[in-house]
Parts: C-alpha cells; structure tokens; sequence
C-alpha cells in the first residue's frame, strides 16, 4: 500500500504575504479632464478582480474604461469612474473609502474603516447575523406579498431584502429578525414553521416538477454580499437556460459583428442591441476568449465577472470600454474588454484545468 504525504502550508502564510505585499491604491485626478483613474496593484488572488469592482459598483460609480492585467502573481488593474453626473470623485472622505474598501477586503477586520458611504452600501453589504431567508422559484404577481403577509403573522419583521427576477424566474434574500425583541430567529421549531409556510406560498402556482427552493440560514459572523448571493441563487436555479445569444449564422459571426460593424449592428440600418457572446479557444496557450457585446447597463461589469469568478474561471487580461448605449466584454483565459456600448473582452481559464496543469508539471 503507497503512501503519499502532501505538503503541509501553514494557513498564516497567506494572510502574511499580503501584509507584506498589501494593495496599493491610486485615485489619480490629474491625468484625465473628464474621469478619475483608480488604480490598484496587488499580489493577485482568486476574486480579487471581483473584490475591487465591487467596491466601486456599491458606491455607485460608472466605469467607462477599464484596463485588466495579472501575470506573475501580480495584478495591475486600472479603472475610468465618474460619479452618476459624470463628475470626477474628488471628495476625499470617498477617495479615502476606496483605498481603505479594496484594502480590508483582502481579509482585514475593517475597524478602523472610515464610515463614508456607510448608507451606500448597507443595502448590499448585510451582517449574517440576521436571519436569511432565500427563495428561488417561479415568478408571479403577487409572490412578495404573499411572502410578506405570511412572514408578518408569523411574527417576523423584515430587516432587509432584496429581489431578482429574469426569465419567469424570481430570487430573493430576505433578513429576518423577531418581531417582538429584534434579536434572530434561532428556535429550530419556529424556523422549521416559518419555512413550512412559505413552502407553501411559493408551491402555490408551481406546475409538477417545477424548480423551487425555500431555505432559511441562522446567524453567523460577518457579512455577506446580497448581490453575489443573488448571482449564485439564480445559477443555481438555472435561470441561464432560457437565454439566449443574439446571432446569426455562425459564417456571418465574424469580428466586426461583435464590435458593431457587421449583420447585426449596420449603423446605416436598423440597430441590434441584443447580447451578443462569441467564444474561442487558442490552442497554442490554452485560454479562451469570450467576447460579449450588450446594451449597457447599470453593474454590467460587476455582473460579467461575477459570473465568471463563480463559475470558477479567471480574467487574467482585459480591456474594457462604454461608449453610447451599448456594451461589449470580451473575455479570455484571463483577458477581459468591456465598453458602454459595452464591449468587452475576457481572457479565461478555469481554475480546475489551471490546477491540474500545475500539478503535471
């Protein structure tokens, strides 16, 4: 019988390397007239891409260029951000946010964070020490308040939530707490009631064999991202699998459709502004390239890379830019381009296949 001994990593080693290489943050205001430069070197992580968009989609900042690149285990990222005005960000308490934001997410405990932006981003940043109820299922008239009107004979006061819809499909997370003290719900009799009923609510329309899920998560240290979360429910529930991609035939999906020029997008005619996602593969380094064109939209950036990082694929380059209405991604083992009229594109690689490559070696 072999035996084979792994490497023993001590887990502290992590959390040293980024003390000794933390993330450096620059707000530049001086390069560009019109938009503020965010830059942030970084020792690269899995997530750290999604980590900084994050922070400046919750405070509410429009990207209309981005430059993404990691190699070496290090990562360069460059970001164009306006306020909703399209004004520079030069109020320093928010200047000072950003910095401290991208630098604690890479595992501080964030107390001596400023609280600029605090309301900004409560909705989407919640402490776990709620009550968290999710729900995936079929989307109807009436659901929420159904939902709600069931919570409230039971006793339970909303303390936040938030709701998904897309394809006749809904998703929603709702923090709940006791109504008649304010702490969570805990007693496993009361959850399982409170869970028993609200089955019954979102079963009420289902046709047979129907996807739905009800689930109800105690409390817990720290903070989750709704909007993640929301990402991750709708995959789960599979929502992906009534979308499709606005093309033709696959002869006439040449470059200069995806950027605009070709039988979809004919600026002297009539304008598609479907979502349009074109895929390659290079052979010759093993990435591959993902190109995404879309109307563009309020989080569209954080969407794409969300999406990707939960997929567990890595956007190792990129560049990103917006022009007008619409968007374009492209993405590619690590390689990612998005604009307004949003195009953009990803170089990816997936993790699993980046593993087993490195353990062949």
């Amino acid at each position: 019988m072999d035996i084979t001994y792994r490497p023993y990593v001590d887990p502290d080693l992590e959390v040293l390397l980024e003390r000794i290489h933390p993330p450096r943050v620059c707000i530049d205001n001086d390069t560009y007239r019109d938009c503020t430069l965010v830059k942030v070197d970084s020792a690269n992580k899995q997530g750290m891409l999604l980590e900084i968009v994050q922070v400046l989609t919750d405070l509410d900042l429009v990207i209309s260029k981005s430059y993404i690149s990691s190699d070496g285990g290090w990562l360069m990222d460059v970001f164009h951000v306006t306020d909703q005005l399209g004004n520079k960000i030069t109020d320093e308490g928010l200047i000072r946010y950003i910095q401290e934001e991208i630098c604690t997410s890479r595992g501080g405990n964030g107390e001596n964070r400023s609280i600029i932006a605090e309301e900004e981003t409560r909705p989407t940043l919640m402490s776990i020490e709620n009550t968290a109820l999710e729900m995936t299922g079929m989307d109807r008239p009436g659901l929420m308040s159904e939902m709600s009107a069931v919570l409230a004979e039971l006793g339970c006061r909303v303390a936040a939530a938030t709701a998904w819809t897309h394809k006749s499909r809904a998703a929603c997370i709702i923090y709940l707490e006791d109504e008649s003290n304010g702490e969570p719900i805990t007693d496993p009799c009361r959850v399982a009631q409170v869970r028993a009923q609200l089955e019954n609510v979102v079963e009420a329309h289902h046709y047979d064999n129907e996807r739905r899920s009800v689930r109800l998560t105690g409390p817990a240290v720290g903070q989750t991202h709704t909007e993640r979360r929301l990402h991750q429910l709708m995959a789960a529930d599979r929502d992906y699998e009534m979308c499709s991609s606005c093309c033709g035939n696959d002869s006439d999906n040449d470059d200069d459709d995806v950027y605009g020029n070709g039988r979809h997008y004919k600026k002297q005619k009539k304008e598609c502004y479907g979502t349009h996602v074109k895929i390659e593969k290079c052979k010759d380094t093993g990435y591959s390239t993902v190109t995404v064109r879309s109307r563009d939209r309020p989080k569209l950036l954080f969407d794409t890379v969300c999406t990707l990082t939960d997929m567990q694929y890595v956007a190792f380059h990129a560049a990103i830019r917006s022009e007008e209405s619409i968007a374009v991604q492209v993405n590619a083992q690590h390689s990612l381009y998005l604009r307004t009229d949003s195009v953009s594109a990803f170089f990816v690689s997936n993790l699993l296949t980046s593993e087993n490559s490195r353990n062949t070696t």
